[in-house]
């Protein structure tokens, strides 16, 4: 079952943004609660997450008679849509390095810890590892960012500059980043991933499995921009095993979309036979290259 079973906000936009990418129709609220089911959401945690999310300004919900509609705002699809091009694109390639590395070094005191924390969690982000306590790496020309984040969070007692060497002894990329643990979490995804294919290839996943295990794919694949700093092809170990997980996402995600689809079609006929055709698989080449059209503003 999908991690994302266990947040039923992010897999109720998870799902409309796979199956419903693009569309203004507003789906009944019923066949939302009963998509979420598959994933053994309960009918109370689905509904709560159709309050929170419409409270967030992610969904748009209207009344008919006796029967709740809800669709995506226009933020959530921006948000969506920002997301999957970030998603689809990580791993696809790596620009060469320039040999420059991107320091921040910050000195904040214990009472200033939030905003400490803050900083470490913006850096992390955007693919910085300590170091030392106060002095954090990359290898990416980030140092704009960096300075931005300082001030942002008005910190003083930090700067970000750009830097041909580092103040560390020994291979620097082991030192900074846990670059076993990422290779084991890659290597996990293999397994799975690689293990879905062959079911998918031979005909052996039904429709309401390849529903759960596309959205699994997603789940778990979309972990990584967050995990993996991205470093430079010259700083990686032999046999990363980076392109060989993207491959097999790209291969599972597009395998089981079109059974996928036709899962969330047959629940959204029981509501709103319609609407049903609309619900649609989208590759991952579209969903990379597509400048979608944005939703009108929501009255």
């Amino acid at each position: 079952m999908s991690t994302a079973a266990q947040r039923p906000p992010r897999l109720l936009l998870t799902l409309l943004g796979d199956y419903w990418w693009q569309r203004t129709e507003p789906l009944p609220s019923a066949a939302i609660v009963a998509l979420l089911a598959e994933f053994g959401v309960s009918d109370s945690a689905a509904r709560a997450a159709l309050s929170r999310l419409t409270r967030n300004g992610l969904l748009v919900t209207s009344k008919s008679g006796r029967r709740t509609y809800a669709r995506l705002s226009a933020r959530a699809a921006a948000v969506l849509d920002d997301g999957a091009r970030r998603i689809f694109s990580f791993g696809a390639a790596s620009p060469p390095w320039d040999g420059m590395w991107s320091l921040v070094a910050f000195s904040i005191p214990e009472e200033n810890r939030a905003a400490r924390d803050a900083l470490r969690k913006q850096l992390r982000w955007r693919g910085f590892a300590p170091l030392y306590d106060g002095l954090w790496v990359s290898p990416r020309d980030h140092a704009a960012e960096a300075i931005g984040y300082l001030k942002d969070l008005d910190i003083t007692t930090g700067t970000a500059f750009r830097a041909a060497s580092v103040p560390a002894d020994g291979d620097i990329p082991a030192r900074a980043w846990d670059l076993d643990r990422l290779r084991s979490r890659y290597q996990g995804f293999i397994a799975f991933a690689g293990q879905l294919r062959e079911e998918a290839a031979a005909g052996q996943v039904p429709p309401a499995d390849a529903l759960i295990a596309r959205t699994r794919v997603m789940d778990e694949w979309r972990a990584f921009p967050g995990l993996d700093p991205d470093l430079p092809a010259e700083l990686l170990p032999e046999g990363w095993p980076r392109a060989a997980a993207r491959e097999l996402f790209i291969g599972c995600y597009d395998l089981l979309g079109p059974l996928a689809a036709l899962r969330v079609r047959q629940i959204i006929t029981r509501y709103s036979p319609e609407l049903a055709d609309r619900a649609a698989y989208h590759s991952s080449e579209l969903k990379l290259s597509a400048a979608p059209d944005r939703l009108a503003a929501d009255g």
